[in-house]
């Protein structure tokens, strides 16, 4: 019997709860991405709608975006661009502050990763508060990018992230839901 993507994906997930502080159930893809058939469906389903599309560039934020992002890549025939934390990158760069639970961070690209008007799809594993979606979504019109979509496998839709996303005109594609945080 096939298994819905909401079994699949439920199955290879893993929950830890009390992570990273008390309160706080952790879902963890790296399960996911260890199981095969599971990693191959999620990264099926999140290109999916843009297959025949022409995307120019899938943009990963760190560090899970980056392998989400990759297989993407790959299967749209785009480039890849990593978005990173502030001092990763080599060459010359530009950057964004965002907010996070406590704090703001940065987070920055290559100056020459994006042409203007080239369209582009952000992924990440989860959207939570949506600090660094909205971080990334920042960097990347500042270059001038066409933002066709944010996918991510996990939406935390009560920490209110992808409201944020779609109130800044950005479309966005999640596989699976949970409650709470």
């Amino acid at each position: 019997m096939k298994r819905t993507l909401e079994e699949t994906l439920s199955a290879a997930i893993r929950t830890i709860p009390d992570y990273p502080k008390p309160g706080v159930l952790f879902r963890d893809i790296t399960t996911l991405l260890g199981d095969a058939r599971a990693f191959r469906r999620a990264v099926d389903e999140l290109v999916h709608p843009y297959a025949g599309s022409k995307i120019d560039k899938t943009a990963g934020i760190e560090a899970r975006g980056f392998i989400l992002g990759g297989a993407m890549a790959h299967q749209l025939s785009s480039g890849f661009i990593p978005i990173r934390k502030k001092g990763k990158l080599p060459h010359e760069t530009v950057r964004v502050a965002y907010s996070l639970e406590y704090g703001l961070d940065e987070m920055e690209m290559h100056k020459d990763a994006v042409k203007p008007g080239e369209k582009v799809i952000l992924v990440d594993d989860l959207i939570a508060t949506g600090g660094t979606a909205v971080g990334a979504t920042q960097l990347l019109r500042q270059m001038g990018a066409d933002i066709v979509s944010a996918c991510f496998v996990i939406d935390l839709p009560d920490l209110g992230g992808r409201a944020k996303l779609e109130a800044l005109g950005v479309p966005v594609r999640t596989l699976i839901a949970y409650g709470g945080h």
